[in-house]
């Protein structure tokens, strides 16, 4: 097969769009992997530019009803970034409306060069990459669509594209899996037989589990479990949950070392991680289910895919679990890959709790079979915690279906210093928050926005603080910053970091270790607010500080991101406390605490961009597991 690269639309006025995800910074950086890696393998490269002239006015209706004029031929919006720019002899191919196909300048520029398979990518996925690729299937081309390299200011959108286009027309494919051939495993549900986990810590094999080869199958053993369960006292429910925490107490050092080596968490954040899944089903064991009116029941809701992920592999499913089964339901259980091995083990010890076969069921994976599991018509609901994309694809696949979603999308979470805060407590708290567990945390302080009184006084508290964290061996009692979960996250964590070219740089800390995957933590000052590590959530060991001129300032900064998970101060002014609490738009809030405090027994869930459905732990648990029906004339 020739192979051709179409990029599309990979120009500045498109880039510079709000909303992009993900943002400019990794999808050119990506893109532009991709483009060197084409360009040293001679696989032909060809641009696809929209280009607008006013004089006829050429815009596309739609445009001319907005007044919205972008990729004016000869201004700077029309061209790429240098990384992208055509080389000499490379075509570029001028459109108007969406499909690069248009107008046939593609078509012959590809059959001249005996292209009869394409690599897509670039903006919008949702748009033009769609249409250029149904355009190319119609011609009978082979379509590829870079999936690290296209990017929509329409995230759910996105999803129906990938999902719709994944069915029919292209796969999906990493820019890496591209340019190396023999990365590039079969996708999708049973594609694969096993996969391999590495150590963060060391980079050395840990284990090797098979993939789930029938996820439909783990749905329908969940839904069938379902009756019977549900008709089980709800004090035998608890009992099944107590006994678990039990089960925890007796196994928190194998079961911390697990977590130290599949996940690279520090040891002693491991082992509090324990605790807090075995607190989280106590918290549930001893809440009292409240009775019900006797007009109105409450009915759990059947059979609940669960979608969990790598940073805290057994306290976000055991938060989840315990409710879930403890209301009546079923659960079919989708950990994140890396965590897939401590499943096994907490399945293990659920069993040796008395749960019963079927009630809690569980497939093993990646992305193609989370997608899988959620589709599956014997699912009545799903609990996620991930990312953007995840939450978008769990959004179109539940609204598709109908179906009750609950998701926590991680955070960009904000710790306001005022004007009176105890600086060194302040900077010691934002500290740890900001880079223990290499800032692998949804909760993790990210921004940290002082006074502009005392910034000049707070930085070097920050920078001692930042100097006196142990980091390095998770394996180590005082380690607080340990690996990245692989190298892939290093690596994009680290180039961040390199194009933000920061005018304040703290990195008290040199290299790690040589084996594993360590960055050292980092704080960045100095950057705009539209900057992409303002805006986005690194989940990486970097901190981001930001000056305000006055509490109006710093609450709109807190504010003016798409995320909002956690929100904190430190002041201990009632009235600048008020005035937080008041305007701070994040589910949870935090006065004179770290980010990352949080209770079993509250609510917890995001706002905007970081919450669909009601929140986990507290209230929140019958809101979400259960559903209300309404009795008459009983």
């Amino acid at each position: 097969m020739a192979e051709a690269l179409v990029l599309i639309d990979l120009q500045q006025d498109y880039l510079a769009a709000p909303g992009l995800s993900p943002h400019r910074g990794p999808l050119v950086e990506r893109a532009a992997r991709l483009l060197r890696g084409c360009r040293a393998r001679g696989v032909p490269v060809i641009h696809v530019w929209t280009t607008v002239h006013t004089d006829p006015d050429d815009r596309m209706p739609h445009w001319q009803r907005a007044d919205l004029t972008r990729c004016l031929a000869g201004t700077p919006g029309h061209a790429t970034p240098a990384d992208l720019a055509p080389l000499p002899g490379e075509p570029v191919v001028h459109k108007r409306f969406f499909s690069a196909f248009e107008g046939g300048d593609l078509d012959a520029a590809l059959q001249l060069r005996g292209v009869d398979q394409l690599w897509l990518a670039g903006l919008h996925l949702h748009a033009c990459v769609r249409s250029t690729a149904i355009d190319a299937y119609a011609r009978g081309y082979t379509v590829s669509v870079a999936r690290d390299a296209v990017a929509s200011d329409d995230p759910v959108h996105a999803a129906i594209t990938r999902r719709y286009l994944a069915d029919r027309c292209a796969r999906f494919v990493d820019v890496e899996a591209l340019l190396n051939p023999t990365d590039a495993a079969p996708r999708g549900p049973s594609a694969r037989r096993s996969f391999a986990h590495l150590a963060p810590a060391d980079g050395a094999r840990a284990w090797d589990l098979p993939v789930t080869a029938d996820v439909d199958e783990v749905a329908r053993r969940a839904r069938e479990a379902g009756p019977a369960w549900a008709a089980a006292p709800a004090e035998e429910r608890r009992a099944v949950l107590s006994r678990l925490a039990d089960r925890l107490a007796e196994e928190a050092e194998p079961l911390a070392a697990r977590l130290v080596r599949d996940v690279g968490k520090p040891i002693t954040l491991a082992r509090r991680e324990v605790e807090l899944a075995a607190r989280f089903l106590r918290a549930t064991c001893d809440g009292a289910l409240p009775p019900d009116p006797p007009e109105v029941r409450r009915r759990p809701l059947g059979a609940v895919a669960l979608v969990t992920p790598f940073n805290n592999p057994l306290a976000v499913p055991l938060g989840k679990l315990g409710p879930a089964v403890a209301y009546g339901n079923t659960v079919a259980w989708k950990p994140a890959p890396a965590g897939s091995a401590i499943a096994v083990e907490a399945l293990r010890l659920l069993r040796e709790a008395g749960l019963p076969e079927g009630v809690i069921t569980l497939a093993l994976g990646g992305r193609e079979e989370a997608a899988a599991l959620m589709a599956s018509p014997h699912i009545d609901a799903v609990s996620l915690t991930g990312g953007a994309e995840a939450g978008a694809a769990a959004l179109e696949l539940c609204a598709r279906r109908m179906i009750p979603l609950q998701a926590e999308l991680g955070g960009n979470n904000a710790t306001i210093v005022w004007e009176d805060a105890d600086l060194p407590a302040a900077a010691a708290a934002v500290t740890l928050a900001a880079f223990g567990f290499a800032g692998q945390r949804c909760t993790a302080g990210r921004r940290v926005i002082v006074a502009a009184a005392r910034y000049e006084a707070f930085v070097p508290h920050l920078e001692r603080a930042m100097a006196g964290l142990a980091w390095g061996d998770p394996a180590r009692p005082e380690t607080v910053v340990g690996p990245l979960i692989s190298a892939e996250a290093r690596d994009r964590v680290a180039a961040a970091v390199r194009r933000a070219d920061a005018p304040l740089v703290l990195a008290p800390h040199g290299p790690g270790p040589a084996a594993g995957w360590y960055h050292p933590p980092v704080a960045l000052g100095g950057l705009p607010p539209d900057h992409e590590l303002v805006q986005e959530e690194t989940f990486g060991p970097v901190l981001v500080l930001q000056r305000a001129r006055d509490l109006d300032e710093a609450l709109a900064l807190s504010n003016g991101v798409r995320h909002g998970l956690v929100a904190a101060l430190f002041s201990t002014d009632p009235a600048v406390q008020d005035t937080f609490l008041d305007r701070a738009r994040a589910g949870v809030l935090q006065l004179n605490r770290a980010t990352t405090d949080v209770s079993p027994h509250l609510p917890f869930g995001g706002w905007k961009a970081s919450g669909v459905g009601p929140p986990e732990h507290g209230e929140g648990d019958r809101a979400f597991y259960t559903r209300m029906q309404a009795v008459y004339g009983r």
